[in-house]
């Protein structure tokens, strides 16, 4: 007989989530219609909702009137989206059907304007850059607006969201409202994200303190990220407010801290985009309409809802 323990049952839990990661980066940059189909057990495991919350949204022709004259003439968007897990993107059990609040949003926003959304999948560090080149017009990513990346990206926001942090229940932290209570520790979070900036341009504050530093490991994966800290090979996880209220849900032996700090979440632009506009009109008729508060309900994301979208704002400080 086959004793299962929590940790045993926790391990279990973080590899399923690694398997529907794995299966995305299988797919790399390409169309996610091509990918494995290996993702079954864990897209099954966290019960992903599928509710329909789009087809029934309309074009608003005064926001369509705002697009730029070559991408209404050409009638489509073309859109890359990082997957991950979710609530922000994920793949359905087929391994091949894309799910998420961002996929939900950029779908409705693509169905106001009256355009056709053509989706490619791309790794998260990959997307910021790619837009500057011209090879996409917008990206998906949940991706914070900063001031570092306000100079060079522009954004329209749609939700907010945020850095926070989730241990093992085992864990002696409580709440971390000081990265200096991370002294001495390992943290785990997502290469190229706002959270491994935040970890390095920081770390300067244990020796300030005469602590040991804290050590950073970057993970291209979030299933290999989960891993990491149910065997013990870290200590803390850095991550999305959202992402990580929903990661604990679905592993035993872990918990949510805290968040840290609240960043607005937009849809991301070459800078100078023509572009902008017409997509934050968008944004503000599903707000008006209801289709907003429908998206964030389906996916649990209430506390995320922002009244107006906007373009470009100051980071949240």
């Amino acid at each position: 007989m086959t004793l299962t323990t929590p940790r045993t049952t926790a391990l279990r839990a973080a590899a399923l989530l690694a398997t529907a990661v794995l299966t995305l980066t299988a797919c790399g940059s390409g169309n996610p219609a091509g990918g494995s189909g290996a993702a079954g057990p864990a897209a099954t495991e966290a019960k992903i909702p599928t509710t329909d919350v789009v087809s029934s949204v309309k074009k608003d022709p005064a926001a369509a009137e705002l697009l730029p004259a070559d991408i209404r003439a050409r009638g489509s968007l073309s859109l890359a989206t990082s997957v991950g897990t979710p609530p922000g993107a994920t793949y359905l059990a087929d391994g091949k059907t894309l799910a998420g609040q961002d996929i939900d949003f950029a779908n409705a926003v693509g169905k106001v304007l009256g355009l056709r959304i053509d989706r490619e999948v791309a790794s998260f560090e990959a997307i910021l850059p790619a837009l500057g080149s011209g090879k996409y017009d917008l990206g998906t990513g949940n991706f914070g607006v900063t001031d570092e990346r306000r100079r060079t990206i522009d954004f329209v926001t749609y939700i907010n969201d945020g850095q926070g942090f989730a241990v093992r229940k085992d864990s002696p932290l409580k709440k971390v409202t000081s990265l200096k209570q991370l002294c001495g520790l390992t943290v785990a979070t997502g290469a190229g994200t706002t959270f491994e900036a935040t970890l390095e341009e920081n770390q300067h504050l244990c020796k300030e303190a005469g602590k040991k530093p804290y050590d950073v490991k970057t993970y291209a994966e979030q299933g290999a990220l989960w891993i990491s800290l149910q065997q013990g090979r870290t200590d803390v996880v850095m991550s999305t407010i959202n992402g990580l209220r929903y990661a604990v849900k679905q592993q035993p032996g872990l918990r949510f801290l805290n968040e840290f700090k609240r960043l607005d979440v937009g849809f991301a632009f070459k800078k100078g985009t023509p572009l902008a506009p017409a997509v934050r009109a968008a944004v503000g008729r599903l707000i008006k309409d209801g289709t907003y508060d429908r998206i964030l309900k389906k996916w649990g994301t209430g506390a995320s809802a922002i009244k107006t979208s906007r373009i470009s704002p100051q980071e949240i400080h």
